[in-house]
């Protein structure tokens, strides 16, 4: 599996990782993935930060470039690896 790492911001925990999403399949794989998560998912792309949970919000990021995927849990290790084939690094 690719890197992550939890992080404390706050009293809040974070786990961080990279992303690759390429096709249009791959996005609503993804946000079907996401959707089935408790907790929140954001994807930041550049000064941009926008709900993973979210078709639309993923179709306006610039899809060539590798994402920062902040996952608001530490708890997070089954949808990790459920989105395994997106973690790059």
């Amino acid at each position: 599996m690719g890197m992550h790492s939890p992080t404390t911001k706050g009293r809040f925990i974070m786990t961080t990782a990279k992303i690759r999403i390429n096709a249009i399949n791959d996005v609503k794989n993804f946000v079907s993935i996401v959707t089935g998560c408790d907790y929140d998912v954001d994807i930041i792309s550049g000064r941009y930060a926008i709900d993973a949970k979210s078709i639309m919000g993923i179709f306006s990021l610039d899809l060539s470039k590798d994402l920062e995927l902040k996952i608001h849990s530490d708890d997070c290790g089954d949808f990790l690896d459920e989105i395994k084939d997106f973690i790059v690094g």
